[in-house]
């Protein structure tokens, strides 16, 4: 059954499984795991009656998990899924006008080689992708600008060394095992807090985006169980501290691990991170053994109230977490859904808040839940 701690669910949104929901005014669009559901758009001016106005759909091969919305452009991913795929579309991302969120119209297709794009962020005139391109190994950090929407431009681009095969870089070690990837670049100010999947985390000074500069690296040492998912820089300092929230994801572990949580890094001097304290729910934290993926951390919402983020943590629902005392953060508030039809637990994929400070939960599966909180 489902378990709620200071929490309210208003209302339950019956739709395919996903990947990202996103909430604009009073508008909430979701990026769908598979076809052939791409994205759904869905009216929440009443959250206890939400209503679908409209559905984009995607072929075999393909997904569409991602959408960002700012300005009245919609911005969604097209991935690569699986082994087969519908020849005749490409990776990229698809650009909508959403003026009238009812009839999202096509606005252009951006292209890019290999496997497409898959995460993203959007600040309605620049979007900082994670494309996979022509002459690199693995997806690369990418600064694409959309003040003319219909003519997207690359003005930037950055790479770990070693991805740029084609400019005879030197591979480290085994694609396979540990693969150089680009996840999730979020923007704050002049900066880009860059996941790299297995590969820690990279903050990047894009004041000039055409070059990139690295600013410092952090989460780098040793083999480590789980992918870096989101870097989440706090907007304000916290204690005192400028404050970075590393997630990492419940997935692909390396060898055997407890479940992924998260840790907090100390930017105050950004060109060294220190780690300063760690995180994981109550009832994983108990216990050490080994579990099955998709138990622990996947990622926080891009936005928050104050100290307190909310996260989608998996099998484990959704958790806010209080940052106000960066050295010992605090869970103040949880959802754990049922489990969806089919299914023999949630698998929390996304989380986002709206300006009414009404949360939406989307599991991986099946659903999204709105619900409204005490704690904000």
């Amino acid at each position: 059954m489902a378990e709620a701690i200071n929490t309210c669910r208003i209302a339950h949104i019956d739709c395919p499984g996903g990947g990202q929901v996103w909430v604009d005014g009073t508008t909430l669009y979701i990026g769908h795991m598979r076809h052939p559901h791409g994205t759904t758009v869905v009216d929440v001016a009443d959250p206890a009656n939400p209503r679908i106005l409209a559905n984009i759909e995607m072929p075999k091969g393909w997904h569409s998990h991602k959408v960002r919305v700012a300005n009245d452009l919609m911005v969604v991913n097209h991935e690569h899924q699986g082994a087969n795929g519908e020849a005749e579309l490409d990776g990229g991302l698809a650009i909508y006008d959403v003026a009238n969120p009812a009839k999202p119209t096509l606005i252009t297709k951006w292209t890019t080689a290999g496997n497409g794009v898959h995460r993203y962020d959007f600040d309605g005139r620049y979007a900082y992708i994670s494309p996979t391109a022509e002459g690199y190994v693995g997806n690369i950090v990418m600064i694409l600008d959309l003040a003319d929407p219909a003519r997207p431009r690359e003005v930037g681009r950055w790479a770990a060394p070693g991805q740029w095969q084609a400019g005879g870089e030197t591979y480290p070690g085994d694609p396979a095992q540990a693969p150089l990837r680009c996840h999730h670049p979020l923007r704050l100010g002049d900066r880009l807090y860059v996941s790299y999947w297995l590969h820690g985390f990279h903050i990047l000074d894009i004041a000039d985006p055409a070059n990139p500069r690295l600013v410092s690296s952090g989460n780098q040492g040793g083999k480590r169980p789980h992918p870096t998912h989101t870097c989440l820089p706090f907007r304000e300092p916290v204690g005192g501290r400028n404050i970075l929230v590393v997630a990492d994801e419940d997935v692909v572990k390396q060898f055997p691990a407890p479940p992924a949580g998260l840790t907090v890094f100390d930017i105050t001097d950004e060109t060294a991170p220190q780690a300063i304290a760690d995180f994981q729910v109550a009832e994983l934290a108990s216990n050490d053994a080994p579990m099955p993926e998709m138990t622990g951390c996947h990622q926080p919402s891009d936005r928050w109230h104050g100290p307190v983020v909310p996260f989608a943590w998996f099998a484990k629902g959704l958790r806010l977490i209080d940052f106000s005392d960066p050295l010992k953060p605090r869970e103040t508030a949880r959802y754990l859904p049922d489990a969806p039809v089919g299914s023999e637990r949630p698998s929390s994929n996304d989380v986002t808040m709206d300006d009414r400070g009404l949360l939406y939960l989307i599991d991986r599966r099946h659903g999204v839940d709105i619900i409204e909180t005490s704690v904000f």
